[in-house]
């Protein structure tokens, strides 16, 4: 079994400064309060333009991002190589309300698959439906609203962009993510998905559709899915995650007056993502899955659903991934045991890039145990190289 408590392994590629800096962020991380009052200067700060740049460049962007290019992703790449773990290049920019800047993001993204097509370090490409297309238009078709003529047309550029999309990774040889969004868009995003994953996944997974198993019908969706896929003839890629915006959905079930569309608690949630990631397993023959956590109780699930089923460590249907600045324990461990890892490595100009680092941020403050496990680690790290020196030192 894979041990998550070598942070040799976890911090080899980072200085003692890099190190004492990740703590400081960490640590300020860990109250709430401060969390939110810091996400509210900056979502003011962003909104009325005022200078946040200066501030971000060098603390939480830095740690959470790969640059505001992907030049400057370039040494991010670098360094995760080095711990034989891939890329996931992530056009993180987000907020963006109109077809130029709905374009653009997709030929970034498309600018991704081509770079990761000369470059083996990058495994994957990825994009959200809300970064090519309107939010509010694909909630209206989410609930089967009629449409305008106008809204039609633009329904059918925001198709037709994650169509280019994905017929260039399909082209290039390079799988795409489609990341989940909230549940009153996703019914769109499903929709669109299944076709895709349709068209070019006949040969080999090339579309991954992205699950929130914190979502209480996505275990029944998977299984349904994977049995329309194999009755078709296609293999459908899943990435599988938890959720990324849990109370936001409890927020707006209980001011609209639904039941709740996901579940009430960590430990139901815990529940259908290993579930889940034991389906895919034991179905790998038929699926391929990427497993999107920072569980480290999930991944030991995974590590023993291949073991019992003797698939190799490096099986080319498996893959983990993990958030860059998050979990190295986790990536850098699994790497060196042999599983195949991936980092996401946001990119985008930091302006644009607000919206995901605000979710960053939340997301260590009230995952319980995240920022604790994380400071904890980097603390163990550091008097491990301070009792190194002495020892070396004592030698001399």
């Amino acid at each position: 079994m894979v041990s998550f408590e070598n942070t040799l392994n976890a911090f080899a590629g980072k200085s003692d400064n890099q190190l004492k800096k990740a703590y400081r962020l960490f640590y300020l991380i860990k109250y709430p309060i401060l969390t939110k009052a810091g996400s509210f200067l900056l979502a003011f700060s962003n909104r009325f333009g005022l200078p946040v740049k200066w501030v971000l460049k060098n603390t939480v962007f830095e740690h959470f991002c790969g640059g505001e290019t992907i030049e400057e992703c370039k040494a991010a790449i670098r360094k995760l190589s080095d711990g034989k773990i891939k890329s996931i290049l992530d056009y993180a920019a987000e907020g963006i309300d109109n077809d130029k800047m709905f374009e653009e993001a997709k030929n970034r993204i498309i600018d991704t698959i081509y770079l990761a097509k000369e470059n083996p370090d990058i495994g994957f490409a990825v994009f959200k439906f809300s970064g090519i297309g309107s939010s509010i238009l694909l909630s209206k078709v989410s609930s089967q609203a009629t449409l305008t003529k106008n809204e039609q047309q633009e329904y059918r550029r925001i198709k037709q962009r994650a169509e280019e999309i994905c017929h260039s990774a399909s082209a290039m040889g390079v799988p795409v993510m489609i990341d989940a969004e909230e549940t009153w868009i996703q019914n769109a995003i499903d929709e669109i998905t299944e076709e895709l994953m349709a068209k070019y996944n006949r040969v080999k997974p090339v579309v991954f559709h992205t699950l929130q198993l914190y979502r209480t019908d996505k275990l029944f969706y998977l299984n349904e899915l994977t049995k329309t896929a194999i009755k078709d003839g296609y293999v459908p890629g899943y990435k599988l995650v938890r959720g990324a915006y849990m109370e936001k959905e409890w927020q707006r079930a209980q001011k609209l007056g639904y039941k709740s569309p996901v579940y009430p608690d960590k430990e139901s949630t815990d529940k259908a993502f290993n579930e889940a990631l034991r389906f895919c397993i034991e179905k790998i023959d038929h699926v391929a899955v990427c497993l999107g956590t920072h569980n480290e109780d999930s991944c030991r699930h995974a590590i023993h659903s291949m073991e019992i089923n003797n698939l190799p460590n490096n099986h080319p249907r498996i893959h983990f991934s993990q958030l860059l600045g998050m979990s190295d324990h986790i990536s850098y461990n699994l790497s060196k045991a042999g599983y195949n890892v991936s980092k996401y490595v946001p990119y985008g100009p930091i302006k644009l890039a607000i919206p995901y680092l605000l979710r960053r941020a939340q997301e260590n403050s009230s995952v319980k145990g995240q920022t604790s496990r994380e400071l904890l680690l980097i603390e163990k790290e550091l008097l491990r190289r301070k009792k190194e020196k002495k020892e070396a030192s004592l030698k001399q």
